[in-house]
């Protein structure tokens, strides 16, 4: 690693003789002026450099138009919760005026650098002002900002308002340490217990206080489970590092953070089974599947195991870098109808029934030791008795 910073830095010592070179040069106009080799650009060297102005704006248009060709297909395609559409609206509003505006600008920009390109002995005019231009060129973009940014307000307001007293609502903790996900349900008081990293020991891997009679009917599971068309107010905590979580077909992203309490809320609104019917995720799966099995055929050729089929699954992933296993920090997320979420729920065994056979699957088993000729058997002398005899 040492060598390379030497050589980088030896390279960029290089680049500045370089230009330090390049510009003494140019000091010496009068000097370079009657030589084929003079750094002072001629009309020859402004033509070019015209043409090749509208040579790049012509690359610009063509790269888009094959990037939205070619990859708009990666686009997440239909939201699964229930602000989801507000939010895709706000990004394309955002999308398209950026791709209009630059469009148009880029055009100009191009344009005259082409048209007024230097020619010799052509002086520039000198335009001092035009307070009607300017006027239009100021109020436009404040206009449209102001509209964006009060639309923005608007939907992010709606988006991270969180109903706590909602009737109905369920409370998820979601758990980030490196380089894994847990939950954690509220049960049937709708609470989650206490919990701190110092209460970390055995099945409580989440810390949860069980001293806390709102702990003692938590559930902790690997997966998570969300009900179709129900509120879900999600609690986030870390462990160690700063994590994000992002569940990006929920349009929903949350910093983790250690030392404190962040929290979002949604309501899920497409099954996991509904969504592997949505047309574009079902061209995705087939695309993906498509390359696993190409991929399958030069490992099997190789006397390798095949790639499994790629099945559609919602996914929870962490969307900041927080080590080096970063990439495959990840938890499936299944929406199922509330009948199907209950069932599972109701399956899962409690903190604190699950502390408790820990506990007692820990406790050492005493087996009483045998009675032997050089041990003789106790015998029990009732001491009062006794005592009222005499």
């Amino acid at each position: 690693m040492t060598s390379l910073l030497i050589i980088i830095v030896l390279v960029l010592l290089g680049i500045a003789i370089w230009q330090l070179t390049k510009i003494f040069d140019l000091t010496q106009v009068g000097a370079a002026s009657g030589s084929d080799n003079s750094e002072v650009a001629n009309d020859r060297d402004n033509n070019v450099n015209g043409y090749l102005m509208f040579a790049f704006l012509g690359f610009i248009y063509v790269f888009t138009i094959i990037g939205l060709a070619k990859w708009g297909h990666l686009a997440l395609g239909t939201p699964a919760s229930e602000h989801g559409p507000q939010y895709d609206n706000l990004m394309t509003i955002s999308m398209v005026l950026i791709f209009v505006v630059q469009t148009i600008t880029q055009f100009l920009l191009h344009y005259f650098a082409f048209k007024y390109r230097g020619k010799e002995g052509k002086v520039a005019f000198y335009y001092a002002d035009n307070d009607k231009l300017e006027f239009i060129w100021t109020i436009i973009p404040v206009i449209v900002l102001a509209g964006l940014i009060l639309y923005g307000l608007y939907a992010w307001t709606n988006i991270m308002f969180v109903d706590e007293d909602k009737d109905d609502t369920l409370i998820v903790e979601v758990y980030a340490k490196q380089f894994n996900w847990e939950v954690r349900y509220s049960g049937e008081d709708g609470v989650l217990g206490k919990a701190n990293v110092r209460y970390i020991e055995g099945v409580n891997t989440l810390g949860v206080d069980m001293g806390d009679p709102n702990a003692q009917d938590d559930i902790q599971a690997s997966e998570l489970h969300l009900p179709k068309g129900k509120q879900v107010i999600f609690k986030f905590r870390s462990q160690d590092v700063l994590h994000s979580a992002y569940m990006p077909h929920f349009r929903a992203q949350m910093n983790v953070v250690p030392g404190m309490v962040t929290q979002f809320s949604f309501v899920p609104t497409i099954t996991t089974e509904e969504m592997r019917l949505d047309p574009m995720i079902m061209d995705k799966v087939a695309n993906i599947n498509r390359i696993r099995s190409e991929k399958s055929a030069a490992l099997v050729a190789d006397g390798k195991e095949a790639l499994a089929p790629y099945t559609f699954d919602y996914l929870l992933l962490c969307n900041k870098i927080c080590g080096a296993s970063h990439y495959n920090m990840q938890m499936k997320i299944v929406v199922e109808d509330e009948a199907d979420f209950n069932k599972w729920l109701g399956g899962q065994k409690t903190l604190g029934a699950a502390v408790k056979e820990s506990q007692a699957s820990e406790a050492p088993a005493v087996t009483p030791a045998p009675a032997t000729e050089e041990q003789p058997e106790t015998v029990v002398v009732d001491t009062v008795a006794v005592a009222a005899a005499h």
